[in-house]
């Protein structure tokens, strides 16, 4: 009998984007609420925010004079074609067939769930810091897309914290356990290296970055700070808002005394996301199902939308030092975030600090990364073109942040340099620098 060899399998079905009910439900409550107020709207109600009350008013003729049912009925096809284009960009993406598959470099350090991942084998060593809720891949992501493999090219010889998810000690930690783990990792890179590190932190790992610093000052050579929170309640207040109204309902205590409280789930930290731009899957999903196949444009996006939806728990204790202390009582920015007992005071930072805004964040608004450039004496700044994400691994990565970034660290090495002991200074070639002192 004549063998017919198998059909390739077809790969596994992505899970996202998470948390797909609610994307789903946004979509259609788009469509029920258009049908629902614009009967009132051509009357000049409900009253508009300025810039959509200017577009109103410039419709308001042709709505008096349109048929109803026919408005209706032409309502509804466009929000049916809306939905449409973004259920079959979901539908693409979900069954596309590209999978990241970056090896991973060597393990330098390991301690619990975390490992230190070792980039290039020379150069100034810098400790690179993700948040906690997201992979640290992030940095990592894909070729042409990973700042850790781009930076040994630039002088530099990474390392990347990768977390892991947290393990049976690590649901218990707060977040000054993860800065004493910080610490001990940057301890070994500087026995190792024998040089002191530099310490970057992207988003929330900014702040562990920031507190690792300034509790172990003589282990960090210079500083840089990526979309970094500070003030938590500056150009973002319905953030704010949001965050006070749901943590105690997101974040419980423990039920009893000597329990650990429960973890904070991807799907609910997925929602939080979600409720700062509800309409984002709508926007990104119809843009993606316009994508030629197999162009670079669907490639980024994939990777990106893998690496978002491959989410990370928050162990219970940090959940709630996070949203009842950072956002609920915006502890950093007023000198009332403690660590072992001291307060995390950027003021006390007197090394070479580099703060980094993206025009573009959602996440962590501009206002609020920008208060540490008040606070820390020797922070430089620079504005990336781009959102919170796109900064690390968009199209414009590497010439909006990546080489005016290596620029720093090359610029900083000298400056650091004199915190080291004498046997240990070595020379360094300055580069010219884009980023604004």
């Amino acid at each position: 009998m004549a063998q017919h060899p198998e059909p390739p399998m077809r790969p596994e079905a992505r899970l996202g984007p998470r948390p797909l009910p609610l994307h789903l439900a946004t979509a259609n409550l788009m469509l029920l609420s258009s049908l629902a107020v614009w009967p009132i709207a051509k009357d000049g109600l409900p009253h508009w925010n300025p810039h959509l009350q200017a577009r109103l008013v410039s419709l308001l003729p042709s709505l008096a004079s349109v048929d109803p049912n026919e408005f209706n009925a032409a309502l509804i096809r466009a929000g049916l074609a809306r939905i449409g284009a973004m259920t079959g960009g979901m539908q693409r993406y979900r069954r596309h067939g590209s999978r990241r598959d970056l090896p991973d470099p060597p393990v330098f350090w390991r301690e619990g769930s975390s490992r230190v991942l070792a980039y290039g084998e020379a150069g100034r060593p810098v400790l690179l810091v993700p948040s906690l809720v997201n992979r640290a891949y992030v940095l990592d992501l894909a070729e042409g897309q990973s700042l850790a493999r781009w930076l040994p090219g630039q002088g530099m010889r990474p390392f990347l914290l990768d977390w892991g998810d947290p393990g049976d000690a690590e649901q218990r930690f707060d977040l000054a356990a993860y800065i004493a783990r910080i610490r001990r990792a940057l301890q070994h890179v500087k026995r190792e290296t024998g040089q002191v590190p530099i310490l970057l932190g992207y988003c929330m790992g900014g702040n562990l970055a920031l507190a690792a610093a300034l509790t172990a000052p003589d282990d960090v050579a210079a500083l840089a700070l990526l979309a970094t929170p500070w003030d938590f309640h500056a150009g973002g207040t319905h953030q704010a808002a949001l965050v006070q109204a749901l943590a105690p309902a997101l974040v419980p205590a423990a039920a009893e005394d000597g329990q650990v409280p429960p973890m904070l789930e991807v799907d609910t930290l997925q929602g939080f996301f979600w409720a700062l731009d509800p309409f984002t899957a709508l926007k990104k999903f119809t843009q993606f199902a316009a994508m030629p196949e197999g162009s670079e444009a669907e490639r980024r996006f994939v990777a990106m939308e893998d690496w978002l939806n491959d989410g990370v728990p928050l162990a219970g204790p940090v959940a709630r030092e996070c949203l009842l202390g950072w956002y609920g009582e915006n502890k950093p920015v007023a000198g009332r975030w403690v660590i072992d007992g001291q307060p995390m005071l950027p003021q006390d930072w007197r090394k070479p600090t580099l703060v980094v805004l993206p025009e573009r964040d959602k996440l962590v608004p501009k206002e609020g990364a920008a208060a540490l450039l008040a606070q820390i004496p020797q922070a430089s700044r620079l504005d990336a073109p781009s959102g919170h994400i796109g900064m690390v691994v968009g199209p414009r990565a590497e010439s909006g942040l990546w080489q005016p970034l290596a620029a720093w660290l090359n610029a900083a090495v000298p400056q650091a340099e004199k915190h080291l002991p004498a046997n240990k200074k070595r020379a360094v070639r300055v580069r010219a620098t884009k980023v604004q002192a």
